[in-house]
């Protein structure tokens, strides 16, 4: 059982044009869309440092009191 050329050439194309897919990272016919991309999430303030007062208003060093917690 010979296989003709236009056969082997076509199995051939369509596992190429699946494995381009593949790296394109483009879904095939039966799968379902990609989702939109993710945003990334921004702290909104700035970070209290070791050394800066701490915010609860106590007076002291945040390495002295919250940050313990």
């Amino acid at each position: 059982m010979a296989l003709d050329d236009r056969t082997i050439g076509s199995r051939f194309d369509r596992k190429r044009e699946k494995e381009d897919q593949v790296k394109a990272g483009l879904p095939g016919e039966d799968e379902a869309p990609l989702p939109p991309p993710v945003q990334p999430i921004h702290k909104s303030g700035q970070e209290v440092g070791r050394n800066d007062p701490c915010p609860c208003g106590s007076g002291k060093k945040y390495k002295k009191c919250c940050a313990k917690k």
